[in-house]
């Protein structure tokens, strides 16, 4: 039987994604609700092993649900990959009598916590904060959402000067991995191609498209490209390949990067956060341990931590559906 929870730290790791803020506050406040004391834990499991800890309240977190990024900063701790890295975290939490940990993050956080409580015991639960939505175990990790608001108004921006000299772009979003921002982006914006890792339309396949759209009339054209896309090696030599058999186009490239990451969150991501914090205190309050906290039909639920580590996240196949016959 677990002891009563008196003291719940709660930590940001890995990439940074809007939300972030609104979740730690969503924690910081469901234990101050239930008297439970609060930590933050600065720079991830890296400042888990220095001892970098400070004490929050229900005030200390004011201000900060419409912030981007996270307040108590991220970052990716090689030592903790280490037995000796994690003995020093886990002496670190029980000297500042700290009894479980909420980490809000993605799959390498998972599993730096999975590990963690396989060696120490130590009562973990994990809220998914990653705008690529590629966790197994929720329709939507924290950023997503912000995510796809913050590239369709750049692409609609794009589309002006796109329209205005008959160029064509090659616009190149986030999603290593998985193509949950291009698709959702690309019939969002009206993009007249989609390239994802999932779907490999190839070179030719491509070009045959974009001369279609060209003889309907088209004297413009946006094509949205996942960065894991293997259409091409890059999405520059995609640029060269259009450029040797589309002269009469002048082709564009412009990567979004970093940008796709920052911004305030939006109304539905504050509002998952908030829902998704809750869940995880009282969750830890009830016992349990080793789950992340997910949306699934838009309910909040739970999934063991290996399961999302693991697990692969789907594409939309209604949605590719759709792609397909918007790009007609």
């Amino acid at each position: 039987m677990m002891e009563k929870i008196k003291k719940i730290g709660v930590m940001t790791s890995g990439g940074d994604a809007p939300g972030m803020n609104a979740a730690i506050r969503s924690v910081v406040r469901t234990c101050a609700f239930y008297k439970i004391e609060c930590v933050g834990i600065y720079r991830g499991y890296e400042g888990m092993i220095e001892g970098d800890f400070t004490n929050l309240n229900a005030r200390s977190v004011k201000g900060i649900i419409n912030k981007g990024g996270t307040f108590l900063k991220s970052a990716r701790s090689k030592q903790f990959m280490t037995k000796e890295g994690r003995k020093k975290a886990y002496d670190n939490l029980k000297a500042a009598e700290i009894d479980a940990i909420v980490a809000i993050g993605g799959d390498g956080t998972f599993t730096g916590a999975l590990v963690f409580n396989e060696e120490y015991g130590f009562p973990v639960m994990g809220i998914p904060g990653t705008i690529d939505n590629d966790i197994f175990g929720t329709s939507h990790t924290l950023g997503y959402d912000t995510a796809l608001n913050t590239v369709v108004d750049v692409i609609d921006k794009i589309r002006d000067t796109a329209s205005s000299h008959n160029r064509l772009f090659f616009i190149e979003v986030m999603g290593r991995d998985a193509g949950h921002i291009a698709l959702n982006v690309g019939v969002g914006a009206g993009a007249e191609e989609i390239l994802i890792p999932e779907e490999d339309l190839g070179l030719e396949r491509l070009v045959d498209s974009l001369k279609r759209s060209k003889q309907s009339g088209k004297s413009s054209s946006i094509v949205v490209v996942a960065e894991g896309d293997k259409t091409g090696r890059n999405v520059f030599e995609l640029k060269d390949y259009v450029n040797e058999h589309m002269p009469e186009y002048d082709v564009r490239v412009s990567v979004l990067g970093h940008m796709q990451r920052g911004g305030s969150p939006s109304c539905f991501d504050r509002v998952l956060a908030s829902r998704m914090g809750v869940r995880a205190v009282e969750d830890l309050m009830k016992g349990k341990t080793n789950l992340m906290v997910g949306l699934i039909s838009d309910k909040i639920a739970v999934t063991h931590l290996e399961q999302a580590v693991k697990g692969k996240s789907e594409i939309n196949q209604e949605l590719i559906r759709v792609s397909d016959i918007m790009t007609t």
